[in-house]
């Protein structure tokens, strides 16, 4: 029992006794121990923000081995929120946020070269809460890819005509052709989720779209289509700081639909709808990944890793061109200025 105390009064990550028992020798003075006290653990505070630092970056390793399992394991990263009190993570630093960004674009354009290379099709679905960074996550992962190859999908309510369809029918028509990558801001889930909620459709609706929906996904992944399912979670607290900043953001506000008010009070709701469609949609061929989005940048970045991890691409970047001397332009004239219309410049 004496040694066990001992060994725990030395443990890593601890103050040591001599620091914080009231018995410590009284020659150094209250101030000096209290002092010490905080000057080790301002050091400890330190040493665990970089382990939990050096410990993210293992879990987001985008090298196919490291994650070739992720359906069938839990991520590495799920141990750092044990190490928190508050059972979250920092808020990721901004310039390490924006370099690790930058880097990870650059692979976005080196697979998407790839994918027009060699034919690949590339189906991205983003499902999730409310406010949870869907929106954000695809911007970044368009920003820096031709938009020719690369389509964004974000389908409105369905006209009279597409109510009459065959369900998946008004997705289909936004499928891609050989080297092309579409992703859809919310997709055909819509069915097991907001629909089924809000009354939008009847039980054996939802329920025919349960029996239908694996083996639609199957048959898109034996033609060769890659089909790729992120749910973006984020917690109620962090899902209505968002709705207020966006309510003070006039530039923001438009993104605050009724709807998202309305599912703001069917919260339990939701997460049953949800709780049921992964259970019977979540299949081999294309499972669920699901993105914690607390941390809007973390969330981007482990995004952006998962999916580059999932695309076998090899680095088929073009030379760059060499850009001969421009030739003369001859006898050309520019017409006179004042014959024609320029935007005035309001930033002298």
């Amino acid at each position: 029992m004496e040694a066990h105390r001992r060994q725990t009064m030395t443990s890593p990550g601890s103050i040591p006794a001599d620091l914080t028992s009231p018995n410590a020798d009284p020659s150094s003075g209250p101030s000096a121990s209290s002092k010490a006290a905080r000057k080790l653990q301002k050091k400890l505070a330190k040493r665990e923000k970089k382990k939990l630092k050096k410990q993210w970056r293992l879990a987001s390793n985008p090298h196919p081995e490291a994650i070739s399992n992720d359906r069938y394991h839990p991520s590495p990263i799920l141990d750092d929120f044990a190490a928190l009190s508050e059972g979250r993570l920092p808020k990721l630093d901004r310039k390490f946020y924006e370099k690790e960004l930058a880097a990870l674009q650059v692979e976005l354009v080196k697979m998407q070269y790839w994918v027009k290379h060699v034919g690949y099709r590339l189906i991205i679905l983003f499902e999730g809460r409310d406010a949870a960074g869907k929106g954000g996550t695809i911007k970044r992962i368009t920003e820096p890819l031709n938009p020719r190859g690369c389509q964004v999908v974000a389908l409105g309510t369905p006209s009279d005509q597409q109510k009459s369809q065959w369900y998946f029918q008004r997705y289909i028509e936004h499928f891609p052709s050989a080297g092309e990558i579409v992703l859809f801001d919310r997709s055909w889930y819509n069915r097991a989720g907001v629909e089924k909620v809000m009354g939008f459709c009847r039980p054996e609706q939802v329920e025919e779209f349960m029996l239908s929906c694996p083996e639609f996904e199957r048959m898109l992944v034996r033609s060769g289509i890659t089909l790729l399912k992120y749910w973006f979670s984020v917690s109620d607290e962090e899902q209505e700081a968002r709705f207020h900043s966006r309510l003070e953001d006039p530039a923001r506000r438009w993104k605050l639909s009724p709807m998202d008010l309305e599912s703001r009070d069917r919260w339990v709701d939701f997460s049953r709808a949800k709780d049921e469609m992964f259970a019977r949609t979540n299949i081999p061929e294309a499972p669920w990944f699901t993105v914690e989005a607390d941390d809007k940048r973390r969330a981007r970045l482990n995004c952006i890793r998962h999916l580059l991890s999932k695309v076998p691409y090899d680095d088929m970047t073009p030379k760059p061109i060499k850009l001969p001397p421009r030739k003369s332009i001859g006898d050309y004239q520019r017409p006179p200025m004042n014959e024609q219309f320029f935007v005035p410049n309001a930033y002298p």
